[in-house]
This record gives structure tokens, sequence and C-alpha cells, in this order.
């Protein structure tokens, strides 16, 4: 093969993730110096010859078009629903392991009162792990009254794009038996989130505002580190009560939410969410051309 592009994950360089012979798309300026200077890949210490800087590229963060393309719309969504008081979007993701069950069932007993008082709306994406909804149901059953499940994806999508315009309650727990769904079920939802409760895996990457749970492997702390100066997300809040913290703040206060959308919007004017068109630049040698979309851009016109 030639004129491979290797889009890089994460914020932390791993020697496992060079290709030789590959473009290698980096998402942050601390990555690129990582993978420049091969920082820790030998166990001792030893300081390495470099990569040639003919193999790397800063292309900024791998984010999905339609996310991109629709920030603006989005953010000025999130900050419409926040001064009608409509209740506050939580969405929570749950990888296929089951880490942080115990993480989960305390956000879930501390969103009830709220989703009662109508001030927040969960959601839970289960991915197309059916254990883990074995286990929930367990843990949720005496707030099935709050409950809404949908496990279609015509219904995921349908309820979904509903909600765009429409103000939405309850409890939501998602379950797909197609991975494909499962996976872009979060990226379907994200849009029309207020938050994202998530650990700093790749999807700290993503501009929706976003809590960073505490890391399930010690790589995932650079994603929360980046996230958190570029100012859509949170710090990493590593404990249980730091965590009902974060979501009682974004709950009961706008500052926060304001914050992330104003820094999300401006991060892209700059470009900080282009990498995955930089990536196709360089495995096409075509330049990307951005439109121009304001929060006043209707979706027809986007889709013309």
């Amino acid at each position: 093969m030639t004129n491979v592009v290797d889009m890089m994950f994460d914020n932390w360089p791993m020697a496992f993730q060079l290709t030789e012979g590959a473009k290698h798309a980096v998402q942050s300026p601390s990555g690129y110096y990582g993978f420049r200077a091969m920082r820790g890949f030998d166990e001792s210490g030893k300081v390495m010859n470099p990569v040639p800087a003919n193999a790397l590229y800063y292309t900024g963060h791998h984010v999905d078009h339609e996310l991109v393309e629709n920030i603006e719309i989005d953010s000025d969504g999130r900050l419409r629903r926040m001064k009608n008081n409509e209740p506050r979007r939580f969405m929570v993701t749950m990888g296929g392991a089951g880490a942080q069950r115990e993480l989960f069932k305390a956000i879930i007993d501390y969103c009830i009162p709220l989703i009662k008082q109508d001030k927040v709306a969960l959601f839970i994406n289960l991915g197309d792990h059916k254990d883990n909804w074995t286990w929930l149901q367990r843990e949720i059953g005496q707030y099935k009254s709050l409950l809404h499940t949908h496990f279609t994806w015509n219904d995921t999508k349908a309820f979904t794009d509903e909600i765009r315009t429409k103000p939405v309650s309850g409890l939501h727990v998602f379950l797909h038996d197609n991975i494909f769904h499962a996976v872009y079920a979060t990226n379907y939802l994200m849009r029309v989130m207020d938050v994202m409760v998530t650990k700093p895996s790749e999807l700290a990457f993503y501009p929706v505002p976003k809590i960073f749970n505490e890391r399930v492997g010690s790589h995932e702390m650079w994603g929360a580190i980046r996230g958190a100066e570029l100012g859509d997300g949170t710090v990493e809040v590593a404990t249980i009560p730091q965590t009902l913290q974060a979501i009682d703040l974004l709950t009961n206060e706008n500052d926060l939410l304001e914050m992330f959308c104003d820094c999300i919007v401006k991060n892209k004017s700059i470009g900080i969410y282009d990498g995955a068109y930089k990536s196709v630049e360089l495995a096409t040698g075509k330049k990307f051309e951005r439109k121009n979309v304001s929060s006043k851009t209707s979706l027809n016109e986007l889709e013309k």
C-alpha cells in the first residue's frame, strides 16, 4: 500500500501506533511532540532517535463531519434550552467491559430526584452490550415509571430527530443488536445533548460539553487534560462525589455550559476539530473548504 494515512487516536503517544512508511495524523501539539521525540517509547527511559518530520502531521481532532459542520447550530440549541429552563440533557456512555458500574449507578440514583423535578433528562447508551442491560434492569427496577427504552435504530433516530426542537424528560436507555447502530447512536445523540459524561477516551476529542469521569487506562489522563485546557470539558473528576458535583454544577448553574459552548465554537473557528478533513487532504491531495455556517443556518440549508 502507498500513501497510507494513520489517524492517531488518543493523546498519549504509544509506540504501537506508529506505522513505518505512513503519514501519521496527530490530534494535538503535545501528541505531535511525543511522537516526534518518541518520548517514553523505551522502558528504561533512553532517549530515542526522533520520528522524521515528514512522517508526522498535526491535523486536529478526528471528528465526524456532521458534528463539526453543525457546531454553531448545536451549541445554539444548548443555550436556547438553557435559557428556556428545559431539563438539562446528560448522556452517559457505557462500555462493554462493564467497568465503572458503581459510578453509573451513583449517577442514576443522583439524577432520579432531578428527573422527577424536570431539572434533568438522563440518557444511557449501552451500545450493543446486553449484559449491561441485564444488570441495569435490576438496578433501576424501582424507577420504571420514568424509564423509556430505545432498542431499534429506527426508534433511536426518530426519537433523536424529535427532540432536536422539543423538550424531553425522563430516563432513556439505548441498546442495539447491531454494532454500527450501537456506536453511531452516541454520535447521533451527541448533537442533541447538553452534556456528555464519559471517561477521557476517544470521545474526549468530540465537540460537545463533557464531564470527564475517572479514567480506566492511565493513558486516558492526557485526553482529559486536552479537553479541559481547550475548554470543551471539565478536568478529570476522579471520584464519585466529584462526578456528582460536576453534574450538580452543570444542572443548577449556567456559567460552565455557556463557557463550554463558547469555547467549542471558537475552537472550530481555528480548526481544532478539523483532523478528519485534514487526514482526507493527506490521502487525496484535495484541499478542504469549509462552508460558512452560523447558528441561524437552517438544517435544510445545510443539507443543500
